[in-house]
């Protein structure tokens, strides 16, 4: 079985409070000061306190159209890219150059060499390293990319593989944008990185190190939701899709999944331990905890997340995992579970033992 060793991660260099950020945002993108009220409440009911950005906010009116975004997203991409890979790898007590196959994945820039090209001179990775670029997947990917190197890792058992996930939500502002999906989207994404390293089932023996080992994945792919969460790419960048109908979406179908997903390896509900899920926001998370009849405090991990640095896209749900990894020592074979959902709409599930 695949073994998690450890999660790296890195944040936006300029931390700032949630309303500082609404002030910013409002006069760059609502003039209208009767609209501003409409912000300011989808801003306060975000469930976030503070986030971290990839540029002072005295920046992003310089940035003026989808070229100065994106180049600022490879630059800084790297950056952060370079600092969760080498704290993951240091806490797996791994260097660069154990690494046979890094991932990456994105859903907010575009580069060909890609973020994994990028880094590898920066890390001094091996010239034979078997590189995966993923975009589109959105918020699900962090899980999707566990899920993926798991399938990789089974078929070589001695390899070492990294998961790198960079997503600068920021960087994708909409100046000439005041719809409700816009000013919702701007109140929740923050920007952030974080690096997984996981080996395979025989590197694991032969390391003897913690971690959380994967069992079994799931993907679930729902019909007619294309336009639920994604973005419309332009010449202005990307602009968000995001309807109303995210929680319902959720709600309708998570809990079916979930049980069955669980029910195939002998187990139930009430016999996850963990649960590592996205925080994907307010309604989404209630609709969550609704679907899944968890109890109060199940997805404390999550929450915290969500109001300490806000809805990272797809780095979030590694985030949460580096939490709980963190807080809850691995070895006792309790049954965990990490999921998230994006653009699609689609459901990733990851069975963990912890």
């Amino acid at each position: 079985m695949t073994r998690i060793l450890a999660v790296g991660s890195a944040l936006g260099a300029y931390r700032y409070p949630q309303a500082q950020i609404t002030e910013a945002f409002g006069a760059l993108v609502v003039p209208d000061p009767d609209r501003r009220g409409v912000l300011e409440r989808f801003h306060a009911a975000a469930g976030v306190r503070t986030r971290h950005l990839a540029l002072p906010l005295a920046d992003y009116p310089d940035l003026d159209g989808f070229t100065a975004s994106n180049d600022a997203f490879l630059r800084i991409g790297v950056e952060l890219g370079e600092r969760a890979v080498r704290e993951a790898l240091a806490m797996a007590g791994l260097v660069p150059a154990d690494i046979d196959v890094i991932m990456s994945v994105t859903v907010t820039g575009v580069g060909a060499p890609s973020l994994d090209a990028r880094l590898v001179p920066v890390l001094g990775l091996r010239d034979d390293v078997r590189r995966m670029p993923i975009f589109g997947l959105g918020c699900v990917a962090g899980a999707a990319g566990i899920a993926r190197l798991h399938d990789y890792l089974v078929g070589h058992p001695d390899d070492v593989a990294v998961l790198l996930s960079v997503e600068l939500c920021s960087l994708t502002v909409q100046r000439d944008d005041p719809s409700t999906p816009n000013l919702v989207a701007s109140g929740l994404f923050g920007d952030g990185a974080a690096a997984v390293v996981l080996v395979g089932e025989r590197r694991a023996e032969a390391m003897g190190l913690p971690g959380p080992t994967v069992i079994a994945t799931r993907s679930r792919f729902y019909a007619d939701t294309e336009r639920v969460m994604g973005w419309d790419i332009g010449g202005s960048g990307f602009r968000i899709v995001l309807a109303a109908s995210v929680a319902d979406v959720v709600e309708a179908h998570l809990g079916q999944d979930v049980k069955e997903f669980l029910t195939d390896q002998g187990l139930d509900r009430t016999d996850v331990v963990h649960w590592v899920a996205h925080p994907g926001g307010p309604k989404v998370l209630e609709a969550m905890q609704r679907a899944l009849h968890l109890p109060d405090g199940a997805l404390d991990v999550t929450w915290a997340s969500l109001r300490d640095v806000g809805n990272l896209s797809s780095a979030s749900v590694l985030h949460v995992l580096r939490d709980t990894m963190a807080a809850r020592p691995s070895g006792t074979g309790e049954p965990a579970l990490l999921l998230a959902m994006g653009p699609g709409f689609c459901a990733e599930l990851v069975l963990l033992a912890w």
